[in-house]
């Protein structure tokens, strides 16, 4: 058993944390438990959290667990989803990405929209209730593209939850267009864009994005983009992407915005921290960045959400794609509470180095968190729970149950 996996050697949170609080530091000790009575955390009392380490972060992991138990249950949820990423052809450049390349280049795609139409049915059809869907940036893209995408998705399966385009990709849509930015996301919305990702957003600290990606909006541009879907009545998920060159003031001046933009919009429905893929990167080969996140940074970083973000974003996903299966799980039993999507075609990820795979079967998903000793959810886009699985025995990889996704057409498995 690893040192970070000993924290967790426990069975009930409330008498780990009343032996733990004792023989830590009293500040330290008296902001938990402000927290877990209800008090909001201040920006200097978050500070003080991220940077605890040993006991202390060992305390914070139990207190965001029990603050996470309080505020939303033992559930953990996911969602059947599949990513279609439409071209990985980009001119912004960003020095942590993978992903992107030129035009003409080997390895290159430019899916069309009946391609795109096709994998959206194709996801459907095995069960998928959403499509999640961006891409790169290429030059010489048709103003409309965005809008057409979207037709071509709506008109072959209407059903299906489209949660599409970072504010990145809306900011350049309203470039081509010229269209004011509330008329773009109206003309999205109408066409079918049911949620926006809050992607883009790496850290919102306009000195280390300039370092990332000198070409990708500003923090000013990304809130602005955020704001106004929140108004026009599209609902956004928040991300934060964490263990490249940035420090724990980072972590919590971001989290703390996203806790004012929510108080103002009520437009969030979960906030995603996304911890850095470093090996296929220019931005650590450059030596601009450390090698990802440690496991206590990962532990940190999502108990600190709980306990910043626990009354006004109270949904804390994991990203079992940039973490791997065994730190998703601890990180749940951190804070968070959802375990994201199957994914089904993952690709920015991988191309960046990631080890863990394109998907997740949803019968895995429900091993991993039975494990952890909660309660398997299926749930919408928008976090409506669509089933909650109790002891029926999961299917082999290769099957769902035509019940895993209600909404959905029965069909042969995914």
């Amino acid at each position: 058993m690893s040192q970070i996996e000993a924290m967790f050697d426990y069975d009930d949170g409330g008498e780990r944390l009343n032996r733990l609080l004792p023989r830590i530091d009293e500040r330290v000790a008296r902001i938990l438990e402000d927290a877990l009575a209800g008090r909001e955390v201040t920006r200097e009392e978050g500070l003080v959290l991220s940077e605890v380490s040993g006991d202390e972060l060992a305390a914070l992991a139990v207190t965001a667990d029990l603050m996470r138990q309080a505020k939303v249950g033992d559930r953990v949820t996911y969602v059947v989803c599949r990513n279609i990423n439409f071209t990985n052809v980009c001119y912004v450049g960003c020095k942590f990405c993978a992903f992107h390349t030129g035009p003409n280049k080997a390895g290159s795609w430019d899916h069309s929209l009946e391609e795109v139409a096709d994998r959206a049915e194709d996801a459907w059809n095995r069960g998928a209730t959403e499509i999640c869907m961006q891409g790169g940036l290429p030059r010489g893209m048709t103003p409309y593209y965005y809008r057409d995408l979207l037709q071509a998705i709506r008109s072959r399966v209407p059903g299906i939850h489209i949660h599409a385009y970072s504010p990145m990709e809306i900011t350049y849509g309203v470039e081509l267009t010229g269209l004011p930015l509330d008329g773009y996301l109206k003309m999205l919305r109408d066409a079918g864009l049911d949620s926006v990702p809050g992607t883009a957003a790496e850290i919102l600290d306009d000195e280390v994005r300039m370092v990332l990606s000198k070409n990708k909006v500003s923090t000013e541009q990304w809130v602005r983009v955020i704001r106004t879907a929140h108004e026009v009545g599209i609902f956004t998920t928040s991300t934060m992407m964490y263990g490249h060159r940035e420090n724990g003031s980072h972590w919590v001046n971001h989290m703390l915005l996203l806790r004012d933009i929510q108080k103002e919009t009520g437009g969030f429905t979960e906030f995603v921290p996304l911890g850095f893929v470093h090996e296929n990167t220019a931005l650590y080969q450059q030596g601009l960045a450390r090698p990802g996140p440690t496991e206590e940074e990962d532990i940190r970083v999502h108990a600190l959400a709980r306990v910043l973000l626990n009354d006004t974003i109270p949904n804390v996903q994991v990203s079992w794609v940039k973490m791997g299966r065994r730190m998703s799980q601890l990180c749940l039993r951190s804070g968070a509470n959802d375990f994201g999507g199957t994914l089904m075609e993952e690709s920015i990820s991988r191309l960046a180095g990631s080890t863990e795979g394109q998907m997740i079967w949803p019968h895995e998903f429900r091993s991993l968190i039975r494990r952890i000793n909660r309660v398997p959810a299926e749930r919408s886009t928008g976090y409506q729970v669509l089933r909650t699985w109790g002891d029926e025995p999961d299917l082999p990889a290769g099957e769902f149950a035509p019940s895993d996704s209600p909404s959905a057409q029965p069909a042969a498995g995914l």
